[in-house]
């Protein structure tokens, strides 16, 4: 895993919720803030449910370990490194 995969599991899904966060507070739309929750819930039962499940399948114990070490939702200060532990000091 490289890049933004190294501090979040889903940077995609984070940018989008954000973006339409942002666009609801630049442009004072609340339906937009409801939209973003939608959007999140969606993609949270998703990623449960199906994506996760397949990852585990087809990686097993390095997608366990990457999951583990790694936060689904909202970035950690420190990138992962494979083969750290993720129950170290600093992380």
């Amino acid at each position: 895993m490289g890049g933004l995969y190294r501090y979040v599991r889903n940077p995609m899904y984070l940018a989008v919720a954000a973006t339409i966060g942002g666009q609801a507070m630049l442009l004072g739309r609340a339906e937009l803030l409801a939209y973003a929750a939608l959007f999140v819930a969606t993609t949270v039962a998703f990623v449960h449910w199906y994506e996760e499940p397949t990852l585990l399948r087809r990686y097993g114990a390095e997608y366990a370990a990457y999951r583990r070490a790694v936060p689904g939702r909202w970035p950690c200060w420190h990138p992962w490194e494979p083969g750290e532990d993720p129950n170290a000091p600093g992380r």
